[in-house]
């Protein structure tokens, strides 16, 4: 599993580019791809350096990629990533190449970071409320404010106009909510604020070539498995504006057979999240390097 946005930390995967030849030599295809020496950034930058939108998503999906193809015994029988994760996923997994795939992402955090511009939007996480009653209260709301992560049981993040999203933090503590509490990002992801975003997305996707992945790709949009290139497709735009369905996701894993989940790249954020989903159940683990 593919950690997304918010994961990223000064120093990263740093110590593959050093360590492994492999690794230099992808992070340097990297570079070139993307016209800048995002490597610098990445190892001797700042957190608020790495916080550049142009930077940050190409950031994440190096390391964890870079690491996925590095490691020698990569075999998954199943993958997922989360919301920006679902691209390193993806090429992990051998639906996309490398260089295509970081292209990609690059011109999603760039369309992505334009929608922002257009709006005042912002997210906001929401813990120990049900689905329904989140779902319920967004819905009564007056403006533009969604469920946009269902990370796991009791901990959903909205997302949306900046009033409609404070507004319903109020509706939500009154039902009962522990915290509603504004995140400090730039825009209201996967909301129907990034539809502006969408053509330059659509555009990216239907240049590149995707194959059919070595296994099963759980996606957001539908939190089921998928390894048909059409359908991963036509999800992957559509995650632009739909909720992560992370938990639904991780328990339609567990239906499915799985019982170790290894999440590769920066940050610990989604080994916490499925250990809260899975309990005791399962082992949940993490790399950062080799």
């Amino acid at each position: 599993m593919f950690p997304g946005q918010g994961s990223q930390f000064p120093g990263m995967a740093k110590d593959l580019y050093e360590k492994n030849a492999e690794a230099h030599s992808m992070l340097e295809r990297a570079n070139e791809v993307l016209g800048f020496r995002i490597t610098d950034i990445m190892f001797e930058g700042t957190a608020d350096d790495l916080k550049q939108t142009k930077v940050t998503q190409p950031a994440i999906f190096l390391h964890s990629v870079v690491l996925a193809k590095c490691l020698p015994d990569f075999a998954p029988e199943m993958v997922a990533g989360h919301s920006l994760g679902e691209f390193s996923a993806l090429v992990a997994a051998g639906a996309m190449e490398f260089e295509e795939g970081l292209r990609l992402v690059s011109v999603r955090a760039q369309a992505m970071q334009k929608a922002c511009e257009m709006a005042s939007g912002t997210m906001a996480a929401v813990i120990a409320l049900p689905a329904e009653t989140v779902e319920e209260i967004c819905a009564g709301t007056e403006g533009v404010v969604v469920a946009a992560n269902y990370n796991c049981d009791g901990q959903i993040v909205i997302s949306g106009e900046k009033e409609a999203v404070e507004a319903a933090c109020v509706k939500m503590k009154e039902a009962g909510a522990k915290r509603a509490l504004p995140l400090p990002v730039g825009g209201a992801f996967h909301s129907p604020l990034m539809e502006p975003a969408r053509a330059e997305l659509a555009e990216g996707i239907e240049k590149a070539i995707f194959s059919t992945p070595v296994c099963p790709v759980y996606q957001n949009v539908t939190a089921k498995p998928s390894t048909d290139p059409d359908e991963i497709k036509a999800n992957l735009l559509a995650q632009l504006t739909s909720p992560v369905r992370w938990t639904q996701s991780v328990k339609n894993m567990l239906a499915d057979g799985a019982d170790h989940f290894i999440e590769l790249g920066p940050g610990k954020v989604l080994q916490g999240l499925v250990a809260k989903i899975a309990g005791n159940e399962v082992t949940v683990e993490g790399y950062q390097e080799l």
